[in-house]
């Protein structure tokens, strides 16, 4: 029995070598993915958005008859061209129409062998526009696309029509080098210049379709400059509403009415002091201040150590010309945890050459208000409204007209995992650490996201770098940094499968 016993031992530390080591996984080359997303820039992504650029997509709000137009269907049609062209395997692509809604592209990319099942990616960019803008210099336009050496000028280009191909490409240099990759979503809408009003009805629709995303990637952001990987903590909500004073029923001789009747244009300076300090710019009421994390005052005193004056010398100031502070620190807070207001458009102010010496009938002025990533817009905007309706001066007639308003964003801790992700994209990369910064600008889908799934991260990022001048004369894209930044997010969707 003894033999026996021993013999059989014998066979069972022939047979047994220890724990089943797990076959190992390929990593992502990150000098071969760069090659892949350079060589696709080059092939074909930048033609494509050229002929983007030259389409006049606008945004609903700004072009009500798009529809007749058929720019956007125009847009739409040639990212989807693309897209189809460089699907990845077994990936489906569907234009989808909701009645009386903008059209939206969805991509749905099955995950690879090796990727954890339960892995969901949602990558999400919008291909709608800002309108035309005055002052674009010599030689630029609109719908014109022009490459001078790294950037490509027109509007739409970094805000943000690479967010599609960028997001393919990532997806496709992570399968190049059979590295394995969580599922994909990419959500490409063309509503998000007009508030993104059409987009809950989309999330609705496609909810089974779409899972719940353990990471959101939003490819719609900005950047402090274009030396590393920003990663975007923040983004404050905004109100926008007309002003209509209205104090004659047709305007008069100035030198008959003025000193009996009241300028429509006081009292609306009027009405504008109750809710702004014109000699600081701070709003006023409780409505419009939020208490700023600790963690959020650290990280704008870091990204001011490393960008320094550029918080204010990257906009084309007029000589002379000083920022509302000397300190960085307080105008990188300024930009992305307090309110501010600004007019961005009149009516009822004739052009200079045709203006005569006649007292307005009325005033109306198109207010744009900037809110703190954690107020509650809907409460702000009824403050908004009480404060600039109630009691008007004289007993003009006052109304607050299309006022709408969406609420900020801020976001969740990120894993360890992924900040280290971030870390080596930025290292790998750009050769310089990840930086974290919130944002003065909107972009609705975040908050929306973050409230129907709380339990996924995010990772929002862009290419709105210095001098870009997304809205404004003059945007372009940084095409180094869309490359580097389509690798960074190819090595961050590639470790996040990674055990």
């Amino acid at each position: 029995m003894g033999v026996a016993i021993e013999l059989a031992r014998g066979f069972q530390r022939l047979w047994y070598r220890g724990p089943r080591k797990k076959p190992m996984l390929p990593t992502l080359d990150p000098k071969r993915a760069q090659a892949f997303v350079d060589e696709q820039f080059s092939a074909s992504i930048v033609e494509t958005l050229e002929r983007y650029i030259e389409i006049p997509n606008k945004s609903p709000m700004f072009d009500p008859k798009w529809r007749e137009h058929g720019h956007m269907d125009a847009a739409v049609r040639l990212v989807a061209d693309w897209c189809r062209d460089h699907l990845p395997s077994r990936a489906l692509l569907e234009v989808i129409g909701l009645p009386d809604r903008t059209p939206l592209i969805f991509i749905d990319v099955p995950g690879t062998e090796g990727a954890p099942p339960e892995q969901t990616v949602l990558l999400y960019g919008h291909l709608d526009k800002q309108p035309e803008m005055t002052g674009w210099a010599e030689g630029l336009g609109p719908w014109t696309p022009v490459l001078r050496e790294d950037k490509l000028y027109g509007r739409g280009g970094a805000d943000d029509g690479y967010s599609a191909f960028a997001s393919l490409t990532a997806l496709a240099a992570i399968d190049e080098q059979g590295v394995p990759r969580p599922r994909c979503v990419i959500l490409i809408e063309a509503c998000e210049e007009s508030g993104s009003v059409d987009l809950p009805a989309y999330i609705d629709h496609l909810e089974d379709r779409i899972g719940t995303p353990t990471l959101v990637v939003c490819l719609d952001s900005g950047c402090g400059n274009y030396d590393q990987l920003w990663c975007t903590t923040s983004l404050r909500g905004n109100i926008t509403c007309t002003l209509r004073v209205e104090v004659l029923r047709e305007g008069v001789h100035s030198g008959d009415a003025s000193g009996v009747v009241a300028s429509s244009f006081r009292i609306a300076r009027m009405l504008l002091s109750r809710i702004e300090d014109p000699q600081t710019g701070e709003l006023l009421g409780e409505e419009f201040a939020a208490e700023i994390p600790q963690e959020r005052v650290a990280q704008a005193q870091a990204v001011a150590e490393v960008i320094g004056d550029e918080i204010y010398s990257k906009f084309p100031l007029q000589s002379g010309m000083q920022p509302t502070s000397p300190d960085p620190t307080t105008l990188i807070l300024a930009r992305t945890w307090r309110a501010t207001l600004s007019i961005v458009g009149a009516d009822g102010l004739p052009p200079i050459a045709s203006a005569g010496n006649v007292l307005r009938p009325f005033t109306a002025l198109k207010l744009s208000v900037r809110l703190p990533p954690t107020i509650d817009a809907k409460v702000a905007a009824v403050a908004l409204r009480q404060r600039l309706e109630a009691d008007p001066p004289y007993d003009a007639h006052v109304q607050i007209e299309n006022l709408e308003g969406a609420s900020g964003w801020n976001a969740p801790p990120l894993s360890p995992k992924l900040e280290a992700l971030l870390q080596e994209a930025s290292q790998t990369y750009f050769g310089a650490p990840a930086m974290a910064m919130g944002e003065g600008g909107s972009i609705p889908f975040m908050g929306m996201l973050g409230k129907k799934f709380p339990r996924a991260e995010f990772v929002v990022t862009g290419v709105l770098g210095p001098l870009s001048n997304a809205h404004g004369p003059n945007e372009f894209l940084h095409l180094p940094t869309a490359r580097r930044l389509t690798a960074s997010i190819a090595t961050i969707i590639a470790g996040l499968a990674a055990p």
